[in-house]
């Protein structure tokens, strides 16, 4: 009897046990479906809420479809504008465009304070620095000039039939020459991985960066940023549209702990700045320092032979604070050493003009349809900040 017992409660449990585990199974399964239920919902506030997650919305929220190829944009029509500019010291002169007269706007330097965290912070530097009267033409101006009198000297510019003269206030007192006209590819949507060295006050750093491009044929995002897993990042963006004259950015943001930003009131001729800085005069071809990289990459893309050693291209940059002027000088075609690799390159260089600007180089390949394969920017403490292309991935 006590055998037919014990099997009877051995047959008794196994069959609990077979409907137990389904049950449990069933419940694991419905905890599961719920955290990530609640891991979507979180994601999905936090795209709308932070810079750069916008990607990871559903496709039904998605307003813009960027593409992978790249765009021209052809002015033959209006080249009749743009006339011989001079060419830097000890170089021979090319026929290539004519520079803007731009008054100088001094600022915040795009490379200070790559990464503002303990033992990589640089000073910022003051965002109302006194205004440097310089011209950005070919030849140097004395500081002492009077810019305002030299450019109602100036004689007025040719202006081809049917040709847009309508101009802001602000910007029609900068220019005193006709506007120079280029011819833009502009680089297909992409993704490029850097390998990122450099000094802060002489201590040697490592980290990455990527630099992430995208457009859809009218407008574009920008977004560079430098990290590391322990000190954190810095992340700059750039947005606008894609016009005849290049890039035309609307917004430039910089974020460390919190964001700065710049505006560009485009109707009203002005760069207006999150940080209360003083609002700056807008003025033609003016980029801010992130896209001015890739507006760079679309005219040599445009029409690399137009730009000879030695010319010099002057850019109004604007900063999170404030704005400067940044000329370039076209340097020789470089090769560059990646991963065992030779990369060639044209360098371009932005000397300092004042003691507490940045140092720029870059290095322009046209195997990544001409953005910067390096870029280099130094601070006059001597500060540092190095990318170097190391690959290329789908955006």
């Amino acid at each position: 009897m006590a055998a037919v017992d014990a099997q009877s409660m051995q047959s008794v449990l196994s069959a609990a046990l077979v409907s137990y585990r389904p049950r449990k199974a069933l419940a694991w399964a419905l905890a599961l479906l719920a955290v990530l239920w609640l891991h979507a919902l979180a994601l999905q506030g936090l795209a709308g809420a932070l810079p750069g997650m916008a990607s990871m919305l559903p496709a039904e929220q998605a307003t813009r479809v960027f593409i992978t190829r790249t765009v021209r944009i052809d002015n033959a029509a209006s080249k009749s504008l743009a006339k011989p500019l001079a060419v830097a010291s000890g170089r021979k002169k090319e026929p290539v465009s004519q520079p803007v007269a731009l008054a100088s706007l001094a600022g915040q330097p795009l490379g200070s304070a790559v990464l503002e965290a303990p033992g990589l912070a640089s000073d910022p530097g003051d965002a109302n620095r006194p205004t440097a009267p310089e011209a950005l033409a070919a030849k140097p101006v004395d500081p002492g000039e009077d810019l305002a009198s030299k450019a109602s000297a100036a004689p007025a510019p040719d202006t081809a039939p049917g040709a847009d003269t309508t101009v802001s206030q602000p910007a029609a007192s900068a220019a005193a020459q006709p506007l120079p006209v280029y011819d833009y590819l502009v680089p297909g949507s992409t993704r490029l991985k850097y390998d990122v060295s450099g000094l802060v006050k002489s201590f040697k750093y490592y980290v990455s960066g990527e630099l992430l491009w995208l457009q859809d044929g009218k407008t574009y995002d920008a977004r560079l940023e430098i990290s590391h897993f322990l000190l954190g990042s810095r992340v700059q963006t750039s947005k606008g549209a894609l016009t005849t004259q290049g890039l035309e950015p609307l917004r430039f943001g910089d974020k460390v702990r919190s964001e700065v930003a710049a505006h560009f009131q485009r109707a009203k001729g002005l760069v207006s700045f999150s940080a209360n800085s003083p609002e700056v005069p807008l003025l033609p071809l003016a980029q801010d320092q992130l896209s001015v990289f890739v507006q760079l990459a679309a005219m040599w893309g445009g029409n690399a032979s137009r730009f000879a050693p030695g010319s010099q291209l002057p850019f109004q940059a604007v900063g999170p604070r404030s704005a400067e002027n940044w000329v370039f000088v076209v340097g020789d075609t470089e090769r560059l050493k990646v991963d065992g690799r030779e990369l060639s390159a044209i360098k371009l260089l932005r000397e300092r003009s004042l003691d507490y600007d940045v140092r720029v180089e870059l290095w322009l390949a046209p195997a990544l349809d001409y953005l910067p394969a390096r870029i280099r920017l130094t601070q006059s403490n001597g500060d540092e900040v190095d990318m170097l292309w190391r690959k290329t991935e789908k955006p």
